[in-house]
């Protein structure tokens, strides 16, 4: 864990869908694994586990409200007529001094800065092509609401924070090993490379 007076951070992973957040989360967390300053953070979201969206806490709207009413957790928001909800525990570990790795929200992103203090955003990129690509592919929309998809990933980020873009656009590799070095660089983190 961190030395006493080291700052912590939250680290939120955002970028349109299919940007590759949960895939390039996946490929960190074995890297990371051994430094128990690093917490991968798993989301409460009121939507059925699938195995094609993030691993995630699934949770039905009464529960996800009752949860919220006894303070599990750290910040709370809606998007796609869901509810999303970053645990409180993730904020006990930064406010010791750790680093919490976690699927952000580019509407959550002032609540996030505001309750974790201080906030690192990587920013995934994608190609347009090759992201209209990744959501055909998944089959779950219209071109219509692809498009505007599309639309929405070329908006600011609304923080006054750090924000570190990385490209996702080719091999998971490439962006994973960017990632890393940030990581490395900011906070002095060793990481596991596989062999």
């Amino acid at each position: 864990m961190a030395m006493p007076g080291e700052q912590g951070c939250f680290i939120a992973v955002v970028g349109p869908s299919g940007s590759g957040k949960d895939t390039i989360i996946n490929w960190l967390r074995p890297r990371l694994a051994a430094d128990a300053r690093v917490m991968f953070v798993r989301r409460a979201v009121t939507r059925d586990a699938d195995g094609a969206t993030e691993d995630h806490d699934s949770l039905d709207r009464e529960t996800f409200d009752r949860e919220e009413e006894a303070g599990r957790y750290a910040v709370c928001w809606n998007a796609h007529g869901l509810r999303y909800g970053l645990p409180a525990a993730a904020l006990r570990h930064v406010e010791r001094g750790g680093i919490a790795i976690g699927n952000g929200s580019r509407r959550a992103l002032r609540e996030i800065e505001l309750v974790f203090g201080n906030l690192l955003v990587v920013s995934l990129k994608v190609d347009r092509d090759v992201l209209a690509r990744r959501l055909a592919g998944r089959g779950r929309e219209t071109t219509e609401e692809i498009a505007r998809r599309l639309a929405r990933s070329e908006l600011a980020l609304p923080v006054a924070c750090r924000v570190v873009e990385i490209d996702n656009s080719g091999p998971v590799d490439r962006a994973g090993e960017a990632f890393l070095a940030l990581i490395e660089n900011e906070f002095g983190l060793g990481t596991v490379r596989p062999a």
